[in-house]
């Protein structure tokens, strides 16, 4: 035998077919969301919104990438609870460790540092893109999120904080939030200093400061008990899974719950209890004299307590702030889809961080900003009914009579496309009926339908389907007659456009 003879049997096993490999299983990943074309949409409009106000108040873009080093994102990272200290992070091929950003204000103070000469000073800048946070998932609360920030880099006077509290409220108003149904918080990291000062807490432990922080950020989430535990030994939660706490003693504890409890309604209130609870301690006058001024700033201008109040609670878990600290909610009832009762948490947060910068430059420059949650109150938004979904008409479609005409067809869709119109040729190879469902679902206002009669007569048949999804309706023989003439008509080809507009100019909201 040569060695080009096969052996027996081996004509047969070449002819085997492969074994099939198993299917990968379609799934997204927990905390994560796709998004279609008319969320996309809302949230383009919600986002011109939001920068229409921001460039009012005099801030101007800016972006930077989705990627940086770890180390200039810095210690400050939002959850060191869970793996990753609350980052994806990954290592390039020169080894050096990178993280998807976590909020746009890290980028923000490298960018500054890096360009600091040639900034104006103060620089009043916006920002919008996505963030990443591996953090557990929620109701609202999503792993990848958007978030639009606007930050002034150089200004130390209390009146920027004051403004960004201001732009906020303006911000939930513009997007059709009542007075009422939503309220701005300010609390200060330098109050809260001063109540852990006088409860006998060391300044210098920085891991059980920390701890407290993001303890007491958690109160809206775990209600004052859970706050109790995690400022104590620890908290185990739903899933068996223990968190240490701050280890503080049960006079500690109290004196940081009376804090956390000493808002009212009244501002003046509530400086007046903060004042007492401060009292001898340099940290912490300092904090409510500098919450007062923004009290009395906020106040000149007619942010009153019924936009803006203050509440100790409000401290921010992220590590780099370092005084006024501020949030806004949705205060209105919002339910979920089956009805139950949510609680979102902040949509727009933010806070003075005076030392960001300085950890790349050496030098002191005082900065404070707010950021607003897009993916979260845009969530809010749509179950209060103020975000009812996209309103943009779909494409006139030209439907495949005859295929041996393709070239006519696109012509005629290239015509539309040229007036303005918004315009597709199907591109399919199913009949007719599947055509007419197929424009259904793209949310096409009309269909172009020209066969052969049609085209000897030089014609083409506009066929109007959002009148004609209403004819069922109609029970007047008369009514329907005229309607059903109008759901359908023909037109001369060089009326094609015009033909089209009469009927998207029916449909005009």
């Amino acid at each position: 035998m040569s060695k080009n003879d096969k052996k027996p049997g081996a004509e047969a096993a070449d002819s085997r077919p492969e074994a099939k490999s198993p299917r990968t299983e379609a799934r997204l990943p927990k905390g994560l969301q796709d998004t279609p074309a008319p969320e996309i949409r809302t949230t383009e409009a919600m986002l011109g919104t939001i920068k229409g106000v921001f460039e009012a108040y005099g801030f101007e873009p800016l972006d930077t990438p989705a990627i940086e080093y770890t180390d200039a994102l810095g210690k400050f990272l939002p959850d060191q609870d869970r793996p990753n200290e609350g980052v994806f992070s990954f290592q390039d091929e020169d080894e050096q460790w990178l993280s998807l950003r976590y909020d746009l204000t890290a980028p923000l103070a490298r960018y500054v540092a890096e360009n600091y000469q040639g900034l104006p000073k103060p620089l009043r800048r916006y920002q919008v893109g996505p963030v990443w946070r591996n953090e557990k998932p929620g109701p609202g609360r999503f792993r990848q999120f958007m978030q639009f920030d606007a930050d002034t880099v150089g200004a130390g006077s209390i009146a920027a904080d004051a403004e960004m509290c201001m732009l906020a409220a303006d911000t939930l108003e513009a997007l059709g939030i009542k007075r009422g149904d939503y309220v701005v918080k300010i609390g200060s990291r330098k109050i809260l200093d001063g109540v852990l000062e006088r409860a006998g807490m060391s300044a210098k432990d920085k891991g059980q400061h920390l701890t407290v922080l993001r303890a007491i950020d958690k109160l809206d989430r775990l209600g004052v008990e859970g706050v109790r535990l995690l400022l104590g030994k620890g908290r185990k939660d739903e899933s068996g899974d223990f968190t240490k706490g701050a280890d503080l003693d049960q006079k500690q504890i109290d004196a940081i719950i009376e804090f956390v409890e000493a808002s009212g309604g009244d501002r003046d209130q509530t400086l007046a209890a903060l004042k007492t609870l401060v009292a001898g301690s340099a940290i912490g006058e300092e904090g409510v004299a500098e919450v007062t001024a923004m009290h009395d700033l906020l106040t000149a201008a007619d942010f009153g307590s019924n936009r803006v109040v203050i509440d100790p609670s409000v401290v921010r878990g992220l590590e780099y702030y370092t005084g006024p600290v501020f949030e806004a909610e949705l205060t209105a009832s919002i339910k979920d889809k089956r009805g139950q009762t949510i609680r979102l948490g902040s949509v727009v947060s933010g806070g003075r961080y005076d030392g960001l910068v300085e950890r790349f430059t050496g030098e002191h420059v005082p900065a404070t900003g707010v950021s607003v949650g897009v993916s979260r109150l845009l969530f809010g938004l749509q179950l209060l009914g103020k975000c009812t979904g996209d309103e943009t008409c779909g494409p006139v479609v030209v439907l495949v009579f005859d295929k041996d005409r393709l070239a006519d067809y696109q012509k005629m869709v290239q015509e539309l496309r040229g007036a303005g119109i918004r315009a597709e040729l199907y591109l399919g190879s199913s009949g007719m009926k599947a055509q007419m469902k197929y424009a259904d679902k793209r949310g096409a206002p009309c269909v172009i339908i020209q066969g052969g009669d049609e085209k000897e007569r030089g014609e083409v048949q506009i066929k109007d389907l959002v009148l004609g999804a209403g004819l069922s309706k109609i029970e007047d023989r008369d009514e329907y007659k005229k309607k059903q003439a109008e759901a359908q008509f023909a037109v001369p080809e060089a009326d094609l456009v015009a033909g089209v507009r009469k009927v998207l100019d029916r449909h005009k909201a």
